[in-house]
């Protein structure tokens, strides 16, 4: 093992996007990245039985659940793991110095 924690598993509508998307790309031929997916979402939505793709994805959430205790019972944590960002502290917006009052009488001037 690699010792890094094990990724997280796919949902049942990644599943089956993943097996679907060559598909769809070719019923939507030109189609950007972010179309197939709003299709992909209107088909799956449509689904009527998805009970194959859940099966799947219990299957391997089952799986994950059971190597990320492994992986803690080998000592394990999340020490290692990249860390999240932190969102930066805003910084103030930097004021436009106003300048003499000759800037409102350009603006008059546009009008």
């Amino acid at each position: 093992m690699s010792g890094e924690r094990p990724k997280r598993p796919l949902s049942a509508y990644m599943l089956w996007l993943n097996e679907n998307r060559e598909q769809i790309k070719k019923e939507n031929p030109g189609s950007k990245v972010t179309d197939i997916a709003k299709r992909g979402g209107e088909l799956w939505r449509g689904l009527k039985d998805k009970t194959e793709w859940e099966q799947k994805a219990i299957k391997m959430k089952e799986d994950y659940n059971k190597a990320v205790k492994e992986y803690e019972a080998n000592g394990g944590t999340d020490s290692g793991a990249p860390k999240k960002r932190k969102k930066m502290a805003a910084k103030p917006a930097k004021k436009a110095k106003k300048k003499e009052s000759s800037e409102e009488d350009d603006d008059d001037e546009s009008e």
